[in-house]
């Protein structure tokens, strides 16, 4: 797919370079929503595959809705074109479970809703002046790269979806590359104390919660060169992790109980075999690949049985973007240049996760690899603002979040569009969820 990701200061760049970025960011996920709409048929878009999730047809017509939203009327000044359907696609309004019940709009009108929007949005961002000392909305296009990051968070939304539907495989994607030097590479890397700064206040497509830059101090600590793999996860469950409580949050055993859980979501036990499923394919577990599929507090019991911890949010973001020999943090753990196809797997250009060791030309300055791409990583830290914090545009991207019920995930997936993951980019969920693309790796003090 297209590199979409966003430049690294508006001032950079002229308003046609950001015009045609932003542009690129619109197109590739339009694109990505088109085949992952377009390639199951009615009665797939509208069913629910799972509680957790939407139809489909809901997301599609929810990219429109918010399209609109925001680049028609907040940008555009426009008129609204379906008022009416406003509450439908609130996703605050109506939960998840709840949605197969409404009104909604079928497959061709959603297509043709989304569509319409897109041609007059296109329109409006051929005369915005996208210049810096504009309206905070448009200054280096910041509306338009909201919009593409919004809809890549659905495309990854759907693709989750597509990974819990019943039947036969209908996405397709070559396998990641082979692990370059991986056997030289040490089980985990020191990252030394001091001071860093921890998120950003130049990236212009940078979202309110990764705002503003602020120094922070971390102590010197150990972290993973990659995330936990399959394998040294499938000795885990082997030595008895999920019917030994001393391992568990109560309310990660209290999880494991309930719903009796023996692995990571998809996996199964045949003839002395772990498989997965894996969109529609069953297939042996493989034993280099970052484990996927857990939640929160199966990484948490791995840590502690490994004698180990999950990562604080600053350790994980200042292995990824500190520099020691500058003394700055860089915007993506190789440097300040954009994702590339050999630097982290990323677009769901793959539909897995590259084995532990792969793309050697993403690695950070502190040597930790895979930072970006292949699996979100959960961190031990709760979803909370940054000193200085501002809510922009609405406080229902992030604000309504903060608070202890939520844990941060780093890095991206392969899931992740590199317009929607940069070094500085802050996911969060609960922490029960097993259906997100969800890994991670461990730390210890030093």
């Amino acid at each position: 797919m297209t590199d979409t990701s966003a430049p690294r200061t508006g001032q950079e760049f002229d308003p046609e370079s950001l015009r045609e970025r932003a542009l690129a960011a619109l197109l590739a996920a339009r694109e990505r929503t088109a085949l992952l709409t377009d390639s199951v048929d009615d009665h797939e878009l509208t069913a629910q595959h799972s509680p957790l999730m939407s139809p489909l047809v809901w997301d599609l017509a929810h990219i429109g809705n918010q399209e609109e939203l925001w680049l028609l009327r907040a940008v555009g000044g426009r008129e609204a074109m379906r008022p009416e359907i406003d509450g439908l696609y609130d996703a605050f309004e109506h939960s998840r479970a709840s949605r197969p019940s409404l009104p909604l709009l079928a497959p061709a009108e959603a297509r043709t809703y989304a569509a319409d929007v897109r041609g007059r949005a296109l329109d409006i961002l051929g005369g915005a002046p996208l210049h810096a000392g504009g309206r905070p909305l448009e200054q280096a296009g910041f509306a338009f790269g909201m919009v593409a990051q919004h809809e890549q968070q659905h495309d990854e939304t759907m693709l989750i979806t597509h990974q819990l539907r019943s039947g036969p495989a209908v996405l397709d994607a070559p396998e990641p590359p082979e692990p370059t030097g991986a056997v030289t590479l040490p089980s985990e890397v020191l990252v030394p104390g001091g001071p860093f700064t921890m998120g950003t206040s130049t990236e212009p497509w940078a979202l309110d919660n990764e705002r503003p830059a602020h120094r922070r101090e971390v102590a010197a600590f150990h972290i993973d060169t990659a995330p936990v793999t399959c394998g040294a996860y499938r000795r885990f469950i082997e030595d008895g992790g999920y019917t030994d409580e001393r391992w568990w949050a109560p309310e990660g055993w209290a999880m494991v109980r309930e719903h009796g859980l023996t692995a990571p979501l998809f996996w199964h036990r045949d003839a002395g075999q772990w498989l997965r499923r894996r969109f529609g394919v069953t297939e042996p577990v493989q034993a280099d690949e970052p484990v996927l599929h857990v939640s929160w507090y199966e990484a948490d019991a791995y840590a502690r049985w490994a004698g180990r911890r999950l990562p604080t949010e600053p350790e994980w973001e200042k292995a990824a973007r500190h520099d020691p020999a500058s003394g700055r943090s860089l915007r993506y753990p190789w440097g300040d240049e954009d994702p590339t196809p050999e630097r982290a797997n990323l677009g769901q250009r793959h539909l897995r996760p590259a084995a532990a060791g792969a793309y050697a030309a993403g690695r950070a300055p502190s040597g930790a690899g895979q930072l970006i791409g292949d699996v979100w990583e959960w961190t031990s830290s709760d979803f909370l603002p940054y000193p200085g914090f501002v809510a922009f545009p609405y406080r229902e991207y992030s604000e309504v979040f903060f608070g202890p019920g939520h844990k941060v995930l780093r890095g991206g997936s392969f899931a992740v569009d590199p317009v929607a993951c940069r070094g500085t980019f802050r996911n969060w969920d609960l922490p029960v969820r097993r259906q997100i693309f969800s890994g991670f790796r461990t730390a210890r003090d030093a």
